[in-house]
């Protein structure tokens, strides 16, 4: 993602609450989900797991972490990937949707 589409993208997330503003903000979170799902569950398929914790995140979260994207799996976007992932909603998610993907694998 361009730096200078990560400093603007709060200020655009905040004056619109546009459908388009909504994806936009859920995909720049994925880029700071994924390597934090890819570094603290090894084996858990990625797409699935991520899309579970967007899906169970609070707008604020997703906000925060779309900020946070282009950073790598800092320590903040960790503590909130953590926090979303022990939900009851996100663990029968990612039991859900991820399971049939990993078992599929072996």
């Amino acid at each position: 993602m361009r730096p200078d589409l990560l400093l603007t993208l709060p200020l655009l997330l905040a004056a619109c609450t546009s459908p388009i503003a909504d994806t936009l903000a859920r995909d720049a979170a994925k880029s700071a989900v994924n390597p934090v799902i890819a570094a603290r569950f090894p084996g858990i398929p990625l797409e699935p797991a991520t899309n579970c914790i967007i899906d169970n995140a609070s707008a604020g979260e997703i906000v925060q972490l779309a900020t946070l994207a282009g950073s790598g799996a800092n320590d903040a976007a960790t503590r909130i990937v953590l926090d979303i992932a022990q939900r009851p909603d996100t663990i029968r998610c990612i039991a859900t949707e991820g399971l049939p993907v990993l078992l599929n694998t072996l």
